[in-house]
């Protein structure tokens, strides 16, 4: 079943630093939002993308992108949790669709293991090298509350906030709102 893309929250908008409530219904609307999920994902030409950042409080995040071996890997987690991570990190530019525009270097861990849920309420485990490690730090912190450049210190942070721009998945967001 094919997903609707759905606008959007870019940063400013509170649910992205509100910690995510658990997933308990492993329904067919859990489905449904993973479906839509990867559909804005696509829409928007980004790699990873929480439940948060289409205005969800749960926790949930679907990911498509490569690890060290350039290997592509596409799937989703429920639930997840951060259970290993490597003493190695990897510092590279980093972005996000609720920042949208710039890029910021930031250091990762180079290899990463975190453990969830599938759609289903199953158990899963997936270990992630280089970009990908980087993706699931980076989803699973947003259903924490965090984004990246709360990692910033205070001027790389209020430059980034300065560069953000609309993209056509996400313009409706920047037009003024009627008071």
């Amino acid at each position: 079943m094919p997903g609707s893309a759905r606008p959007v929250v870019v940063v400013g908008d509170p649910v992205l630093h509100t910690p995510t409530a658990a997933v308990t219904e492993f329904d067919e609307a859990l489905a449904g939002l993973i479906e839509d999920m990867f559909a804005t994902m696509y829409v928007a030409e980004g790699v990873g993308l929480a439940a948060t950042q289409i205005g969800v409080g749960l926790a949930v995040f679907v990911y498509d992108c490569h690890d060290a071996d350039d290997v592509q890997h596409r799937g989703h987690l429920v639930n997840p949790r951060i259970v290993a991570t490597s003493e190695a990190e990897e510092k590279i530019d980093e972005g996000c669709l609720s920042v949208p525009g710039p890029y910021a270097p930031l250091a990762r861990p180079f290899e990463v293991r975190v453990a969830g849920q599938d759609q289903d309420g199953n158990p899963i485990e997936v270990t992630g090298t280089g970009f990908l490690a980087r993706c699931l730090v980076h989803e699973t912190e947003h259903l924490n509350g965090t984004l990246y450049i709360d990692h910033l210190n205070r001027r790389k942070r209020n430059r980034i906030l300065q560069e953000i721009e609309p993209f056509d998945w996400n313009a409706p967001l920047f037009e003024p709102q009627p008071s």
